[in-house]
C-alpha cells in the first residue's frame, strides 16, 4: 500500500513539476504583456473613515475600463492604480472614486 501511494505521489509530483517548468516561459511572456503599456498612478482619497471605504473605492476604480489593478491604503488614504493609458486616464479613474463618494486627486506627475 505504501509503495502504491509513494508511486502515485511521485508520478503526480513529477507531472506537476514538469507542467510548472514547461509553462514558465509562457507565463513570463504573459506577465510581460500585462505590464507593457501600463501606467501607474497614486491618488489621494478623501472621506475614508471606516474599513469598508477602501473596498468601495477599489470597486469604483476597478469598474473603469482599462484599469488593471487597484491597491488602496486606508492608513495613508491613498490608492495606487495600474492602468492602460491607451484606454483610460487619471481623470476618469479619479472621477469614478469621486462619484462613489470618495473624492480622489492624482498625486505626483
Amino acid at each position: 500500500m505504501k509503495t502504491v501511494l509513494f508511486a502515485l505521489l511521485f508520478t503526480f509530483g513529477a507531472v506537476g513539476l514538469w507542467a510548472a517548468v514547461a509553462s514558465s516561459p509562457a507565463q513570463a511572456q504573459s506577465a510581460g504583456a500585462t505590464t507593457a503599456g501600463s501606467q501607474s498612478a497614486t491618488f489621494a482619497i478623501e472621506n475614508m473613515t471606516c474599513a469598508l471605504c477602501p473596498v468601495t473605492v477599489r470597486k469604483a476604480m476597478e469598474s473603469v475600463s482599462g484599469v488593471k489593478s487597484v491597491s488602496v491604503d486606508f492608513e495613508h488614504k491613498t490608492a495606487t492604480v495600474l492602468f492602460d493609458p491607451a484606454v483610460t486616464d487619471r481623470a476618469a479613474i479619479a472621477a469614478a472614486s469621486t462619484n462613489a463618494g470618495y473624492p480622489a486627486a492624482a498625486t505626483g506627475s
